[in-house]
């Protein structure tokens, strides 16, 4: 029992001491083989035996641990223990022992220790070629790991630890305009360079750059002497230059930039299409040519134009509408035949003839002499002579013009020239514009349809005054009816001349625009139209031919674009001188006015009828006044008669002249016999005594005159009796002074004899001694004379604006008035006079007397009747 006990001791101290694990008394004892080859299994697994005094103790195998003696060893798990490997391995338990497996990154410092250290990704794979990173990465070792950096153009693709390879972007088709303007981009091998364009340079002057470059124009012009060579201007732009050839060179061939000379000669070698024409003769140059025109065509002083006929006969002389030239005119045909001949021949010592712009002076200069002293007289074809003598010298002179552009503004006309003188033809719109007109048209249309002669001209010439000549001559005007009225026409422009360089201008493939003003603003309504119109020359123009008398104005050709009240819009496909027309259409009368007229007129012939028998028949009143005042009544009873029956009947046309002329003679006899009565009046007050004047005198005056004019009238202006609307005057030809000149007269000398009467009087009224009774009576005779002269003026005032179509307004104060003049006579010399009144009360009681003597005497023979018949049985 002791023995055990302090075997139990001893194991324990084994135990403490670490060498075994635990130990065990046993009976027989136990033998060193036996225990070396744990026989029985007495220490168990992972143990080893070791014999003792008492019996055998047991100790666990390193990685073994013991725990309860009654229970072999076990295995000891090493990786619970902290940190056994260190912070850069895994600890692996093994059966009796444990491991170390490294992290990535890091490997073991020698074959038997356990300890990780960091491996160097960077320095293992520093040959050539076999770098992690590869030959064109950056290496980057880290704690544990490693990050390969890559130059621009490679890529590891997000993954930092695979070697660096070429990238497959094309930085070129990704990032346009990455060398900015001017440049290439061209894309390397995992990279790109930019290269400056043909043309430019780099900034600083680097074949290549990257990012940091700019590229700069190259001033070829500047930096190179004479690139482009003597025949040729350099001219630089952006990137690049060209030659531009001097004129009469051309380029070598498509590509080359060297100039070499045209022979023009050559090129136009062809019939007809030769530089200098069919005509002319072509002489090349070094860089140009000249044309030789023979006699009788010319180049206009322009030696590298075509050779232009001339046609000098058309200047020969005017038309033979008169006996004789007209002297302006005369004038200046002679001027534009010797300009035309020194053309056509020139002289062969080299004298100089008149310039262009002294010849175009001269040439108005004369025009405006013409036309402000009437040299032309009424002659419509010395006008149109004019006309077309104005545009052919234009068209000589037009071409010699040195100047683009030509203004000439005289007293009477405005003109506007504009020439074109280059090798190449003008193309593109055309566009004249003076104070009274304008012209649109194309260059196309001043060149025509044959070959560009070396030049072209456009004009346009504005007569001020030439409307009131051409006035007239509308036979070939037919503007439709309105409620079966015939318009009657007058010129509402100026008169304007539209003229090109093209010979042909009859039918034009183009028509041209003319925009004309108005004499003055007026609109379009149903009484006024306006047409666009042209004037026709008889014989188509100035070429000296017997048959051509004149001319008319025709609408053929001209239509009306658009108008309002101050222009009116023309197109027309030909040229010549244009004008606007007013068509004026008659204004229908209402019933009310034609009743009126006819009611006023009834009055007033009633009113001259009493006039007239009373100045006929009242012996009271004889005398010189009373003359007066019964033929200034009959003249006006048989005007007003003639007026009531025949005014307005038009058809036939020799019964309304014969109206218009009765209507004229009656009218200016009635304010003939007003002046006599101004003049009786004035004698009246100032002679006082032997007042009286002849009756074959007043006749002389008061018939007299108004022949004398009527006859000048007719043999003048026959035609100008009777219109299309009315049987009066024509205001066309001016005939209608020959009624309203006389009138004038007689008012305002009827005016002054009036104003001397009433100042006279004022003086003898003032005076002590003075028969006043002989005083009231002339100033009586004044006031009625003063009275008939307002209401007769008025009347035919108010009548000038009815015959010239005015408005209706005035058409009801005419015809008042005419109804108020035989009334107003009536009240004036026969009511408000007491001879009169006497008059006609002893001739109403002698009516009376004679109707009571009829009724009395009736009765009377009715009764005695009886006893006569008885007698007489």
């Amino acid at each position: 029992m002791a023995g055990k006990i302090l075997l139990l001791i001893l194991e324990l101290l084994f135990m403490l001491k670490g060498s075994y694990s635990f130990c065990r008394v046993v009976d027989a004892p136990v033998t060193k083989e036996e225990c070396e080859q744990n026989t029985f299994g007495i220490c168990g697994h992972h143990a080893k035996c070791f014999t003792s005094l008492m019996g055998f103790c047991c100790k666990c195998l390193p990685g073994f641990n013991w725990l309860n003696i009654n229970e072999p060893c076990l295995d000891n798990n090493e990786c619970s223990r902290d940190n056994i490997c260190g912070s850069n391995a895994y600890c692996n338990n093994t059966i009796g022992s444990y491991t170390c497996t490294c992290r990535s990154g890091y490997t073991k410092q020698n074959s038997i220790s356990r300890t990780c250290i960091d491996i160097d990704e960077c320095e293992d794979g520093a040959k050539p070629n076999e770098g992690v990173c590869g030959i064109n990465g950056t290496c980057r070792n880290t704690n544990g790991s490693f990050w390969c950096e890559c130059p621009t153009g490679f890529t590891n693709y997000g993954n930092e630890r695979t070697p660096c390879s070429v990238t497959e972007e094309d930085e070129c088709e990704q990032n346009v305009g990455i060398c900015g303007n001017h440049a290439m981009c061209i894309n390397t091998l995992g990279s790109f360079c930019c290269k400056c364009m043909p043309g430019y340079k780099e900034s600083k002057n680097r074949p290549e750059f990257t990012y940091d470059g700019q590229c700069l124009d190259i001033n070829e012009c500047l930096d190179t002497n004479n690139i482009c060579g003597l025949n040729a201007n350099c001219n630089n732009t952006i990137g690049n230059y060209t030659c531009t050839c001097h004129s009469g060179y051309m380029k070598q061939d498509a590509t080359s930039q060297t100039c070499i000379d045209i022979d023009e000669c050559e090129d136009g070698a062809k019939p007809n299409e030769g530089v200098c024409g069919i005509n002319g003769t072509c002489i090349n140059s070094k860089g140009s040519f000249l044309c030789e025109c023979p006699t009788g065509f010319t180049n206009y002083g322009n030696e590298r134009t075509p050779c232009s006929e001339l046609k000098c006969d058309q200047f020969e002389g005017p038309v033979a509408a008169s006996s004789q030239p007209q002297g302006g005119l005369a004038e200046i045909l002679a001027q534009m035949k010797s300009s035309c001949l020194a053309l056509a021949r020139p002289d062969p010592y080299g004298n100089k003839t008149t310039g262009p712009t002294v010849l175009l002076n001269s040439l108005f200069d004369l025009t405006a002499d013409v036309l402000s002293s009437n040299n032309t007289g009424d002659s419509v074809a010395a006008v149109s002579s004019l006309l077309s003598t104005v545009e052919d010298s234009i068209k000589l002179i037009g071409p010699q013009l040195t100047e683009n552009q030509t203004s000439l503004n005289t007293s009477q006309t405005e003109t506007k020239i504009t020439v074109w003188k280059k090798t190449t033809p003008p193309s593109g719109p055309v566009r004249l514009t003076n104070t009274n007109a304008s012209l649109e048209a194309d260059w196309s249309t001043a060149i025509g349809n044959r070959n560009y002669p070396g030049f072209a001209l456009a004009a346009l010439v504005s007569y001020k005054n030439l409307e009131t000549m051409l006035n007239h001559s509308f036979e070939q005007i037919t503007l439709p009816e309105k409620n079966d009225r015939k318009p009657s026409y007058q010129l509402f422009s100026k008169v304007v001349s539209a003229l090109v360089s093209n010979p042909d201008t009859q039918h034009l493939d183009q028509p041209v625009i003319l925009t004309l003003r108005h004499l003055e603003e007026m609109k379009q309504s149903a009484e006024v139209s306006y047409t666009c119109a042209y004037w026709k020359a008889a014989g188509g123009g100035l070429q000296g031919k017997e048959e051509e008398e004149g001319g008319a104005w025709s609408t053929r050709g001209c239509t009306q674009v658009s108008s309002n009240a101050s222009h009116t819009v023309c197109s027309c496909t030909h040229l010549s001188s244009f004008a606007v027309l007013m068509a004026l259409y008659p204004v229908n009368h209402t019933f009310g006015l034609m009743l009126l007229t006819k009611l006023c007129l009834v009055v007033s012939l009633l009113c001259l009828v009493l006039c007239i028998l009373t100045f006929m028949f009242c012996r009271s009143i004889k005398g010189t006044r009373n003359t007066i005042n019964l033929h200034l009544c009959i003249c006006l009873f048989l005007a007003d008669l003639v007026f009531l029956a025949g005014v307005s009947k038009t058809q036939p046309q020799v019964g309304c002249r014969l109206v218009a002329g009765l209507l004229h003679f009656f009218f200016l006899a009635a304010f003939s016999w007003m002046l006599l009565e101004g003049v009786h009046l004035y004698r009246m007050l100032v002679l006082v005594f032997n007042t009286t004047i002849r009756p074959r005198y007043l006749y002389t005056v008061g018939y007299g005159t108004p022949l004398v004019i009527i006859i000048i009238s007719v043999i003048s202006r026959p035609t100008g009796y009777g219109t299309d609307q009315y049987c009066w005057l024509s205001t066309e030809q001016g005939l209608i002074w020959s009624f309203f000149a006389p009138v004038c007269v007689v008012i305002g000398l009827n005016v002054f004899f009036f104003s001397i009467t009433m100042w006279k009087l004022a003086q003898k009224f003032s005076s002590l001694k003075v028969d006043l009774t002989h005083l009231h009576k002339i100033r009586a005779f004044t006031v009625g004379a003063i009275a008939q002269l307002c209401v007769l003026g008025l009347m035919w005032l108010s009548g000038v604006f009815l015959l010239n179509e005015g408005a209706l307004a005035a058409a009801y104060i005419f015809t008042i008035l005419n109804g108020l003049q035989g009334a107003l006579i009536f009240l004036l010399n026969c009511l408000l006079s007491k001879q009169v009144r006497e008059e006609y009360a002893k001739f109403f009681s002698c009516v009376r007397q004679q109707t009571s003597t009829i009724r009395y005497s009736r009765p009377q023979a009715s009764r005695s009747s009886p006893h006569t018949s008885k007698s007489n049985i």
